[in-house]
């Protein structure tokens, strides 16, 4: 099976970033930065986590409130709000129509927001109709087993797909058409299998997904590195089969092996970001665009992103812009090869 050309894209570690970190790990940190007069990324805000904790929306948050604090230490520490609901759905439907919104506050998003707008799952709104601030990292999707499966590679869980795909329950964040959905989907079809008649259960977020992992409630999690690997730092049972990237990743991951290497031909890179309220003034939105930009030139970014399970790789204005328009026509085309409805905006 031919990949997927947006799931085949890695955006590799910004070197400059990474010798910075070394620096930064040398010096103790990243250097504080003056603040600018009536600047509100420096006043109290918060950031909408739109799913429930331990998920890879919660983390993005996480990490731009501490990337934030590092260059402003003398800033109210960004809160972190939790709002559930169609993985995303409810906050940008909030936030399109002015429900949800202002100068203070950010909210997460992933490849998988993009892929949900591109089906219409987000509502009948255009992509406008939020402004995107900034990517801060990449992610990677992972299959990933209980500890005492019997599954040991990648390949164990391809030969049982390819007995009876029915045996098997896969479960991530997300419904039909999300792109831990997706990654599952593309799995059954790499086993030669049906995907349609795979077996899926949905969950609020990737931690509430992998807690049923941990439980034994489900047999497969499809989702994404960074809340993986957090999970089990945090004593869930988890082990890692594959990892969905081109190559093998460095730093914490360096051991775990690609499902290309082991001749499953599945590739997965899920950006992580920010957007705000249209409505936000742009002076406000600038604010924010350059606040962030000085937590991602910082000396020790690249290492906190590191420690998150990220790799740096920072879009904005007119690049995040391009990105987004270019993500959603790559989904589209993906939801049409899968089946799945598609919104032609």
């Amino acid at each position: 099976m031919q990949p997927h050309p947006l799931l085949t894209a890695a955006v590799p570690c910004n070197r400059r970033q990474a010798l910075m970190a070394l620096a930064a790990c040398a010096s103790g940190g990243m250097a504080p930065a003056a603040r600018a007069a009536g600047d509100v990324s420096t006043e109290p805000a918060e950031c909408i986590a739109p799913s429930r904790p331990g998920g890879g929306f919660d983390l993005t948050c996480g990490l731009a409130g501490q990337a934030l604090q590092a260059v402003r230490p003398g800033r109210t520490p960004l809160r972190t709000r939790y709002l559930p609901g169609g993985i995303g759905a409810v906050a940008f439907d909030q936030v399109a129509t002015g429900r949800l919104g202002g100068a203070g506050t950010l909210v997460a998003f992933s490849s998988g927001s993009l892929l949900n707008i591109a089906q219409g799952r987000f509502g009948p709104h255009p992509v406008q109709a939020v402004r995107w601030i900034a990517t801060l990292g990449n992610d990677y999707g992972v299959v990933a087993v209980h500890r005492d499966a019997p599954h040991q590679r990648l390949q164990d869980v391809v030969a049982v797909l390819q007995k009876d795909s029915a045996r098997v329950v896969f479960g991530a964040g997300g419904t039909l058409g999300s792109q831990d959905w997706v990654k599952a989907a593309l799995l059954v079809r790499a086993a030669g299998q049906d995907h349609k008649r795979m077996r899926f259960v949905s969950f609020e977020g990737g931690g509430e997904a992998l807690k049923a992992l941990g439980g034994r409630h489900i047999d497969i999690f499809t989702g994404d590195a960074a809340e993986a690997t957090k999970a089990a730092a945090e004593g869930l049972p988890v082990r890692i089969l594959a990892v969905l990237a081109p190559t093998r990743l460095p730093g914490a991951l360096a051991a775990l092996p690609t499902a290309r290497e082991q001749g499953v031909e599945l590739l997965w890179t899920t950006v992580r970001g920010l957007y705000m309220a249209a409505s936000v003034p742009d002076a406000d939105a600038r604010a924010w665009t350059t606040a962030l930009q000085e937590a991602q030139s910082a000396p020790g970014y690249a290492a906190l992103c590191a420690r998150h399970g990220l790799y740096p790789f920072a879009l904005s204005g007119s690049a995040l812009e391009d990105f987004v328009q270019r993500s959603l026509a790559d989904y589209r085309r993906l939801a049409q090869e899968l089946g799945l409805r598609s919104w032609p905006r």
